[in-house]
């Protein structure tokens, strides 16, 4: 009966086992039918033999494509099965300590078995993440005083342009999708970007609305680029401004252009004509700048006006200012605006300039201009006789 119950027991089994630092397991010596702590076998290895009261246990290396990535009692090694999928190339190949170890090519990511292309912020979000072969692309809206212009899975938002440490004026502020605009501080910065003619033209009420595509089909000289550049920094009412400006450029030596040129020019002297004789102060046009809607200039940059400019153009420059500021619409500002604290001169002039920028004459170039950008040579003729 006794040797029946001992033969049942004589049993030899493995488990796994730690004691603070040192990995054991326990093995039933059949021999000495007592239980014994023996030593694990460390990364690379498997147990050969294991251990006696009399001897340690005996470790071998993995055989070749096999590994054991862990302290182990196993009596064999792991196969290394790993296989690298589509997109994806060997990080590590198999060795006795790993399975072979396979990642997504650069611009993917591992999703549950597949890699797929890292995402790309907007323009107005930049890369607060760069995305890894285990992870996408992390964006984020670009905060205030940065920027980011581009669609990409890697430019993160920029600072703004700091125009004064630059030694620079802002002339157009800054958006989370486009950068800062500074000028000199000097005569140059009387220029005006869009002149009151420029933008009269092309606020009449019945003005097409296929503006944009009309002016980038007359502009078979500029790049993509460019024209992208302008819909990325100006709205969709300016856009027309800036456009317009480059069909100039193009166009300048053709005579029909020529004639057009020279009646914006005629606009422009009737403009000056309303407010180049005014004998105005800077308190004067602080108010005149208070009078209009939207946000006012400060008068910092209204005293820096009047120092870098001469008097005939310190109420234009002032305008435009505001039109930039504001993104607003300076010919609807001038019908809106608050006279009622305006010197009189300053007042009658004002409203006369609104007028002007509103009249029959301003129509007629309007028309001008829709039938140059149509190629309409000849009613253009038609209009020049009248």
């Amino acid at each position: 009966m006794y040797k029946i119950i001992s033969c049942t027991l004589v049993v030899i089994f493995h488990v796994s086992l730690t004691t603070g630092n040192s990995p054991k397991y326990v093995y039933y010596d059949r021999n000495t039918f007592s239980s014994l702590q023996c030593d694990q076998c460390p990364p690379g290895t498997f147990v050969k033999q294991d251990c006696t009261a009399e001897r340690s246990t005996e470790c071998a290396p993995c055989p070749y494509r096999h590994y054991a990535d862990q302290w182990n009692s196993d009596r064999d090694c792991q196969f290394c099965s790993a296989v690298c999928k589509e997109l994806q190339v060997v990080k590590q190949e198999c060795n006795s300590t790993n399975n072979r170890l396979c990642v997504c090519i650069d611009g993917f990511f591992l999703d549950v078995e597949f890699c797929l292309s890292h995402g790309e912020c907007p323009p107005g979000s930049g890369v607060v993440q760069p995305g890894t072969p285990d992870s996408n692309t992390v964006c984020g809206e670009c905060p205030k005083g940065t920027f980011s212009n581009v669609t990409s899975a890697t430019a993160p938002c920029q600072r703004h342009t700091n125009c004064k440490k630059r030694g620079l004026n802002v002339a157009r502020k800054g958006s989370s999708m486009y950068d800062t605009v500074c000028q000199e501080e000097s005569s140059r910065s009387c220029e005006i970007d869009v002149t009151l003619c420029e933008e009269a033209l092309f606020r009449f009420p019945d003005n097409p609305t296929n503006w944009l595509s009309v002016l980038v089909q007359r502009l078979p000289y500029t790049t993509s680029q460019q024209i992208d550049l302008i819909k990325q920094i100006y709205n969709s009412e300016e856009q027309p401004f800036y456009l317009f400006k480059l069909y100039k450029s193009q166009n300048k030596e053709y005579d029909s252009f020529k004639r057009l040129i020279q009646d914006i020019d005629v606009c422009e002297k009737g403009v000056l004509k309303h407010v180049g004789h005014l004998n105005v102060t800077v308190k004067h046009l602080v108010t005149l700048m208070q009078s209009l809607p939207g946000n006012p200039i400060n008068k910092e940059d209204i005293k820096t006006t009047v120092k870098s400019c001469t008097r005939p153009k310190q109420i234009l420059k002032l305008l435009s200012l505001w039109r930039n500021k504001n993104e607003g619409d300076t010919i609807k500002a001038l019908k809106e605006l608050k006279t009622n604290q305006l010197e009189k001169p300053l007042r009658r002039q004002m409203k006369k300039l609104g007028h002007f920028l509103n009249s029959v004459s301003m129509y007629r170039l309007y028309q001008k201009i829709i039938l140059e950008m149509n190629g309409n040579q000849t009613q253009l003729m038609k209009l020049d006789t009248l």
